[in-house]
């Protein structure tokens, strides 16, 4: 195998890196990442599911610029939670309260065991691209002018671009939340963490904290 042509898994990674909560593909093309809450449709009355469904449209409507809705799920980890309980066993002083315990660790083990339990994110994902964005193979490098990285030159074009994701994010978060469903923008650790989840499906990490709901 010719090494020289072979690619790293980076190579096939469309990111080029992850700027102040903004995903700055290698396009040069710019992404937001907005986390939401979910809601128990199901369990609300014919007017507010109503309510909810006109409002959702409305919101819909209003935009003028494209969103993607992402459901990223996951296994749930329950080891920290039996790690917990079982501690607490060790700490009960009445025999009865440590039977019980241990009896309901032993539950949730071979409940969790024969059961898949799915824990869901919800992300809606904002994107932006400037009118002048180059095309593939042309020169320019997209979306931030020519200079070095971190030049005054790179910093304004990014910050300019950033000024009218932020605008749309704004845009998203303020209809989404007359749906009746908790909003906010990702920073870059957490933007960083769901890709790596993204990525690497197998591996176990901790989830990400949802929005509280109402």
């Amino acid at each position: 195998m010719d090494t020289k042509s072979s690619k790293s898994s980076q190579d096939f990674v469309p990111i080029r890196e992850v700027r102040d909560g903004i995903v700055v593909l290698k396009d040069g093309s710019m992404r937001a990442l907005i986390m939401t809450s979910s809601t128990n449709f199901a369990l609300k009355s014919e007017d507010e599911q109503h309510s909810i469904i006109f409002q959702f449209q409305n919101f819909l409507n209003s935009l003028d610029f494209p969103i993607q809705i992402f459901i990223q799920s996951r296994r749930l980890d329950i080891r920290p939670y039996l790690v917990v309980l079982e501690q607490r066993e060790k700490e009960q002083v009445n025999d009865l309260m440590k039977i019980q315990t241990k009896e309901y660790v032993e539950f949730i083990k071979a409940f969790t065991e024969s059961a898949n339990i799915m824990a869901k994110s919800f992300f809606i994902v904002v994107p932006y691209s400037s009118a002048t964005l180059n095309m593939k193979g042309k020169s320019g490098g997209g979306l931030f002018k020519k200079g070095k990285k971190g030049s005054a030159e790179e910093k304004a074009s990014f910050e300019e671009a950033r000024s009218q994701i932020e605008q749309r994010v704004g845009v998203v978060q303020q209809g989404i939340v007359r749906s009746g469903i908790r909003a906010a923008q990702l920073g870059t650790e957490e933007v960083i963490e769901v890709f790596y989840k993204l990525f690497n499906p197998g591996a176990v990490e901790k989830p990400i904290a949802t929005p509280q709901q109402n």
